[in-house]
């Protein structure tokens, strides 16, 4: 059956990892595809990883923050970045995944976690990955408290029509009931490789991809921001599938 979006216009966008220029540009398009365009019900779904590792996590919060003001309008995604930044407030000590595969092991504020630039962009400088616990006071001083709050209600899911949006993925094995955080904000495999047909199409982010890549089942939309491509918005209405380019809209069809 043909994708539906229960009468909304969705604008879906990927990772920002820290990149207060690229939201920015995305958010001047969508207004005015909107203004091009006007539409009773459009919904922006941000689908998570708003820091780390680029160099204004602090503005891209505040940012959204202005954004969430219209609160059936915007939803906030929670990726597996976030819960780094929420882990590291309540112990520094922990390690990524603590209980996950060997690799994950490592700590926000290792290079690969990017924690360090987060920090930075809140005005607390020298943190490291061999003393972490050095500047968790400073860091937890200087959060704001809208911004804690900002993080605490970050939402795992979104079903809208026949899709649903989510940061990472999901078990292609298991019920969306059952699927949990972790398989929501850290899942790569078995669910890249799966041709299985869920029930929607899962719309997410977590895998960087060099442009955005539609598989039918699922629409992989991280195209590596922070790694100096570019943010992408996914437009998607009623059957229709589009990317909002500084150009207008380009098709986006599955493969």
């Amino acid at each position: 059956m043909a994708n539906q979006t229960d009468g909304h216009r969705i604008y879906a966008i990927g990772d920002i990892h820290g990149c207060l220029d690229e939201l920015t540009r995305v958010q001047k398009n969508i207004r005015q595809d909107l203004k091009n365009r006007p539409h009773p019900n459009p919904v922006t779904i941000y689908l998570g990883d708003f820091i780390d590792r680029g160099p204004d996590s602090r503005g891209v919060i505040d940012n959204l923050i202005a954004q969430d003001a219209a609160p059936n309008h915007t939803h906030m995604l929670f990726g597996n970045h976030d819960e780094m930044l929420l882990t590291y407030l309540k112990d520094a000590t922990i390690p990524i995944r603590p209980n996950g595969p060997k690799i994950n092991k490592i700590h926000w504020l290792h290079e690969l976690g990017g924690g360090a630039e987060t920090l930075r962009s809140y005005g607390v400088n020298g943190a490291s990955f061999e003393n972490p616990s050095a500047k968790q006071g400073e860091f937890i001083a200087a959060l704001p408290d809208t911004h804690l709050q900002f993080f605490t209600n970050l939402e795992l899911y979104i079903r809208l029509g026949s899709y649903l949006f989510v940061h990472a993925g999901i078990n292609p094995d298991v019920a969306l009931k059952d699927q949990t955080q972790d398989d929501l904000i850290w899942m790569r495999e078995p669910f890249l490789s799966s041709d299985k047909d869920h029930g929607f199409t899962v719309v997410h982010g977590h895998t960087p991809v060099h442009a955005v890549e539609n598989h039918g089942n699922r629409i992989a939309i991280d195209t590596g921001a922070v790694f100096g491509r570019y943010l992408s918005c996914l437009v998607l209405e009623d059957t229709d599938q589009s990317l909002l380019t500084d150009d207008g809209l380009k098709p986006c069809p599955p493969r």
